[in-house]
């Protein structure tokens, strides 16, 4: 005897979970390097990634993995990648999404 597949979750609790993601979703930012004025000799990169968790920590992970912060805010990130003389760091925030989709589960 098989069993009998069961039926996929209702429309409605498909979009509970989707709104639930999104309700608790950290945020995600860059740490940039800047060197030089803001003029045309300006240059940045980007230094480091990190997660923003509205409700706790701040994690962030440079980009050659070498470092990593578990940090009580992102604005605290900035010492860390600042500090050289002539180089500055800022935050760069992408943006909050607003959309949220189930992906669909891959058979074995």
């Amino acid at each position: 005897m098989t069993a009998k597949p069961v039926p996929n979750p209702t429309p409605s609790f498909n979009q509970e979970l989707c709104e639930l993601v999104l309700d608790t979703a950290p945020r995600l930012f860059a740490v940039v390097q800047v060197c030089g004025d803001s003029g045309a000799d300006a240059d940045g990169w980007v230094a480091a990634w990190g997660l923003a968790d509205p409700d706790g920590p701040t994690h962030v992970i440079s980009l050659d993995g070498r470092a990593r912060l578990t940090l009580a805010s992102p604005e605290r990130a900035l010492r860390h990648f600042a500090g050289h003389p002539g180089i500055t760091a800022r935050l760069v925030w992408l943006a909050h999404p607003n959309t949220a989709a189930l992906d669909q589960p891959k058979a074995a």
